[in-house]
């Protein structure tokens, strides 16, 4: 890669080992080059898993994250090697939720960081999370994040 604002990018177009803990992923960032425009970005994740701390069974999530950036944007591939290395990860829903907004929030110091945990059900129980850094910003079009309540099979 040329030196530019991604010259500094590890793991997009390489081969990557997939982190074993969500303590070990490395998330990267680039500059955002529209700084002086508030937007939106956002990151769905419908087939997140990580594991239950007591049963070690595993749990399932669909994920969304929306993201008014400042001067800093996630790398993708950083993003998806972190969410997948709660695989084997053992926590509850609320942690894993709440734990990847913090960790996103504190990287890329946004204007405005939400997520959107819809966890199917375990033990007959759905279990939603959920957690912004504050409030939605004016001027800025942030849609619903489109999950409808669970219903099973109604």
């Amino acid at each position: 890669m040329s030196d530019s604002i991604y010259s500094n990018l590890k793991q997009l177009g390489g081969d990557t080992i997939l982190p074993a803990s969500p303590q070990e992923a490395e998330l990267e960032r680039v500059q955002n080059p529209q700084a002086d425009v508030a937007y939106n970005v956002r990151f769905t994740a419908p087939e997140f898993t990580s594991l239950c701390p007591m049963t070690g069974q595993p749990d399932f999530a669909h994920l969304v994250i929306d993201y008014v950036p400042g001067e800093w944007l996630v790398e993708s591939k950083s993003l998806k090697l972190f969410l997948t290395s709660f695989r084997n990860h053992g926590a509850f829903h609320e942690d894993c939720t709440v734990s990847i907004a913090r960790r996103l929030a504190d990287f890329l110091e946004p204007q405005w960081l939400r997520i959107g945990g819809y966890w199917y059900p375990r033990g007959g129980i759905p279990i939603d999370v959920f957690w912004q850094t504050g409030p939605m910003p004016e001027g800025v079009w942030i849609p619903d994040q489109g999950v409808p309540p669970y219903r099973g099979r109604g």
